[in-house]
C-alpha cells in the first residue's frame, strides 16, 4: 500500500491512494479533492478528459470526510503545499459521509471538545499528534542510547508521592483504599537500586479541580532515576536530554511545524547552554530587583505590553479598512470571500492580542509583589523566562515548598537540592528534578512533617536501610513538552482524548 508521506518515491508512476476527503473544489469540467491518508495530504485533480463523466461526477459527489480510493499519476509541482499532486484517472467511494459537523468556520472550545473524536482529523490536530509521536520515540532513543533500562511503575498505589490533596481514590478489594499514581518516581528509585539507571514512561493522575491551559487530570510522565548521581549530574542529564528530543522533533517534523505556524526561534537556540539560577536570585529577577545580562524582567514585560498594544491597534485598523472595502461594494464574489476570510483571521489574532494586553499587566503586578519563599506561579515563570530564548534552570529551592524526598543542602538545610527547568516563551515548568534524600532519619522526619502515613512508606525507607547510595532523578511532563514544541495555547490539544476537571467524554 502506498502512502502520501512516501509519494516522492513514485513520481511519474500510476498509484492508488486510500484515505478521506479533507476538502473539495469543483468547476464545470474539473474537480479538486485534497486527500488525507493519515500520513499526509495531497491534492488530486480530476479532469473530464482524464477520468470521464461518471468518475468526475463521483468526485463531485464526494462529501467532506467521505472515505475514498483514488488512482492517478504522481506529478511533481512545487507550487503545491507538499510538492506533489495526483492527476486522477479513477475514483471509488467506500462510504459517502453525512454532513460533517466541523466546518472551516470557527467553533467554540466546548463544541470541539464534545466532538474530539472528529476534531482529531483536522490538519492542526494531525500535526500535533505527529509531533507527539516523534517526541515519544526520541525520548526512548535518548535513554536507550545512554544505557538506561525502561521499566514500569504501578498505577495503583497505597501512598502519595506529591501530597495527599490531589489523589484519585478508589476501592481496592475488601474495602481497602488505593490511589491512582501521581508519579512513578518512588518505585523507579527502588528499581534503580537494582538496575543502576532506569526510566519510567506512563500515565499519572492528579485530582486537581483546575481547567487552566497547563493542567490535565490524566497525563504522561517520563521519570528517570540514576544511582550514584548528584544534583549537578542530574542537571547535566536534563540539559542533554531536552536538547536531544527538541533537535529530533525539529529534524523530522518540519511539515508539521509549518502547518502549526510554529516560530522556529526555539529550535534555532536550543543548543545554547541552559542558564542556571538559584531560587533566591530568580526571586530578585522576578521582582525586578536584579538584572540578568543587563536586562530587567519587569521592563521586558512592559516592552512586550507596548508592542502588543501597537500590534492590536494596527490589526483593528486593518479590520476597519477591510470592512469598509466590503461595505463599499463593487467587489467580485471571490474577493468577498477573500476579504471576509481576512477579517475572520484578523479577529482571531486580535482576540489573542486583547487577552495578552490584559494578562501582561497582571503578570507584572504579581511579579512585583511576589513574596520570597513561595512557589512560582505562571506570572512569575513568564517574567523570568522573558529574559531567555532557551530553557532556564532554577535550583536550590526552599525546603518548605518542595517534596519530602528532596535532599537538603548540608550547609544550608532550609534549602533542597532540587531543580526546575522552565521553558521559554512563557510555557513554564516542563521538568522537576532533585537529588534524593539518603539519610534515613531525615527522611522519617520529613514524612512526619508532611503528615504522611509512615506505614505506607516503610518499603521506601528500606531503600535507605539496605545499600543506600547518592541518587537523583527528574520528571518531565510529556504533554507540557508537546505543548511547548508545537506552540499550542492549551494542553488539551496535546493528547488525543484529554481528561481534566469536568471532562470525561468522549
Amino acid at each position: 500500500m502506498i502512502y502520501v508521506q512516501n509519494i516522492a518515491q513514485h513520481e511519474g508512476q500510476t498509484v492508488t491512494l486510500k484515505g478521506w476527503v479533507e476538502s473539495k473544489r469543483t468547476g464545470g469540467k474539473v474537480a479538486f479533492i485534497t486527500l488525507r491518508d493519515g500520513s499526509g495530504f495531497i491534492e488530486c485533480i480530476f479532469s473530464l478528459d482524464a477520468v470521464g463523466e461518471e468518475s468526475l461526477e463521483t468526485a463531485k459527489r464526494a462529501t467532506q470526510e467521505s472515505s475514498i480510493e483514488i488512482t492517478g499519476t504522481v506529478v511533481k509541482n512545487e507550487k503545491q503545499e507538499f510538492g506533489y499532486e495526483l492527476h486522477a484517472t479513477g475514483i471509488q467511494i467506500y462510504q459517502l459521509a453525512a454532513e460533517y459537523p466541523i466546518s472551516r468556520k470557527e467553533h467554540g472550545v466546548d463544541f470541539l471538545m464534545n466532538n474530539r473524536h472528529l476534531w482529531l482529523r483536522s490538519r492542526r490536530q494531525w500535526a500535533i499528534l505527529r509531533v507527539r509521536n516523534r517526541l515519544k520515540f526520541a525520548i526512548h532513543q535518548f535513554f536507550q542510547n545512554n544505557g538506561f533500562t525502561q521499566t514500569d511503575a504501578p498505577l495503583l498505589t497505597g501512598n502519595a508521592c506529591e501530597g495527599t490533596t490531589t489523589l484519585f481514590e478508589t476501592e481496592y478489594y475488601e474495602k481497602n483504599i488505593a490511589y491512582l499514581s501521581q508519579s512513578g518516581q518512588l518505585y523507579a528509585e527502588a528499581i534503580a537500586m537494582a538496575m543502576g539507571k532506569v526510566y519510567t514512561f506512563g500515565p499519572t493522575f492528579r485530582a486537581e479541580r483546575s481547567s487552566t491551559p497547563r493542567h490535565l487530570s490524566e497525563f504522561w510522565m517520563i521519570e528517570p532515576e540514576m544511582a550514584f548521581y548528584n544534583l549537578e549530574m542530574d542537571m547535566e542529564l536534563i540539559e542533554a536530554f531536552v536538547k536531544f528530543i527538541v533537535n529530533a522533533v525539529y529534524a523530522d517534523c518540519k511539515t508539521e511545524l509549518t502547518i502549526l505556524e510554529r516560530d522556529t526561534t526555539l529550535f534555532d537556540n536550543i543548543n545554547k547552554p541552559f542558564p542556571r539560577i538559584t531560587y533566591s536570585d530568580a526571586v530578585k529577577i522576578i521582582q525586578g530587583k536584579m538584572d540578568y545580562n543587563g536586562r530587567n524582567a519587569i521592563e521586558t514585560l512592559r516592552t512586550q505590553l507596548a508592542k502588543v498594544t501597537e500590534e492590536l491597534q494596527a490589526k483593528n485598523t486593518e479590520i476597519a479598512e477591510t470592512e469598509a472595502l466590503l461595505a463599499k461594494g463593487g467587489v467580485s464574489k471571490g474577493q468577498v470571500n477573500y476579504y471576509q476570510s481576512k477579517i475572520d483571521r484578523l479577529k482571531v489574532e486580535t482576540r489573542k492580542l486583547e487577552d495578552k494586553s490584559k494578562e501582561i499587566p497582571e503578570w507584572i503586578e504579581a511579579s512585583l509583589s511576589f513574596p520570597d519563599g513561595e512557589d512560582f506561579g505562571s506570572p512569575q515563570e513568564k517574567a523570568l523566562t522573558s529574559l531567555f530564548n532557551t530553557p532556564v534552570m532554577v535550583y536550590k529551592w526552599p525546603r518548605a515548598i518542595k517534596a519530602f524526598y528532596m535532599k537538603r543542602y548540608e550547609d544550608d538545610p532550609e534549602f533542597v537540592k532540587g531543580v526546575d527547568l522552565l521553558a521559554p516563551e512563557g510555557f513554564g515548568e516542563i521538568v522537576g528534578g532533585s537529588e534524593r534524600e539518603t539519610d534515613l532519619q531525615t527522611l522519617i522526619d520529613a514524612i512526619n512533617h508532611h503528615n504522611l502515613p509512615m506505614e505506607a512508606f516503610e518499603w521506601y525507607l528500606d531503600l535507605r536501610r539496605f545499600g543506600s547510595v547518592p541518587h537523583a532523578g527528574f520528571g518531565l511532563g510529556f504533554e507540557r513538552v508537546v505543548m511547548w514544541l508545537t506552540g499550542v495555547s492549551h494542553i488539551r490539544e496535546t493528547i488525543p482524548f484529554p481528561r481534566y476537571y469536568g471532562r470525561l467524554f468522549p
